[in-house]
């Protein structure tokens, strides 16, 4: 009867051993804790920034396990944006104004020209009295000579009056109004400003004009060149190298005044 149970305990932990080699591989201590660093540095950021950020260090680890390694008391990321345009135009792109109240309550307004293929700001302004006649001239200023989309999205905003309709017609560009009350049908426009909001301009106090172009200026120094977008499989509008583990160690970059980081290998 001993013997038996000898055998039996053998047996058991046999199969026990067996079935934790064959387990999941565990994640190396560093590799948990650099995500745990980017999240704590970056709060605003999601699994999705993270595992973008890490597959430019030449990283690979799935965005599930990004998410299983970061610290549990911060807040969940919010749902992506449905894609309401399954396949980016080329030759469209948008535009949008949205406002931004200073800390002496000034409204300013804020002009964007988005290029859709890979998510580009080709140009921005800041105004405290938008005009036509001024919008048409950063139409101009976001498309010199013959580097005019085909196609321009844009909302049914009394702003956009005759000379800028005509302006328009002499880049060649035709018109693609939205319908009233639809801001979805301008998706990466109002994400664009939503991103914007969400990432920079809710963690500012604006001072006026001159300070809130500099802001945008840093945001989207960062948004062209280091944020990963879903969108462009984890790129960003300006590709970013994969850089390898033999490129060196991992640093931290400060952006946008320390709201955000960018993470580059270089050699010690």
């Amino acid at each position: 009867m001993i013997g038996w149970q000898r055998r039996g305990f053998r047996l058991f932990w046999s199969w026990i051993s067996r079935h934790q080699r064959s387990g999941r591989p565990g994640t190396r201590r560093e590799l948990r804790d650099l995500v745990r660093k980017m999240a704590e540095a970056n709060p605003l950021w999601g699994a999705p920034r993270i595992q973008g950020e890490l597959l430019k260090l030449g990283i690979e680890i799935s965005e599930r396990t990004v998410s299983r390694l970061m610290p549990r008391h911060r807040k969940p990321p919010s749902l992506t944006w449905k894609a309401f345009l399954i396949n980016p135009v080329q030759g469209l792109a948008s535009v949008n104004y949205f406002t931004v109240r200073t800390v002496s309550f000034r409204w300013l307004f804020v002009f964007v020209v988005l290029a859709h293929p890979r998510r580009r700001v080709v140009h921005f302004n800041v105004t405290e009295h938008p005009t036509a006649a001024w919008t048409a001239q950063q139409m101009l200023e976001a498309f010199p000579e013959d580097t005019a989309p085909r196609y321009l999205l844009r909302d049914r905003d009394q702003i956009y009056g005759e000379g800028f309709r005509h302006q328009l017609r002499d880049l060649g560009t035709t018109e693609v109004l939205t319908a009233p009350q639809s801001p979805w049908q301008s998706p990466y426009a109002e994400r664009l400003v939503g991103s914007i909001r969400r990432e920079c301009l809710d963690h500012v106090i604006v001072l006026g004009e001159k300070h809130l172009r500099q802001i945008l200026k840093g945001y989207f120094h960062y948004y062209l060149g280091s944020r990963t977008h879903l969108s462009l499989a984890k790129d960003a509008p300006t590709p970013r190298a994969v850089q390898g583990p033999k490129a060196g160690q991992i640093v931290e970059i400060p952006q946008v005044g320390g709201l955000h980081h960018r993470y580059e290998r270089r050699a010690a």
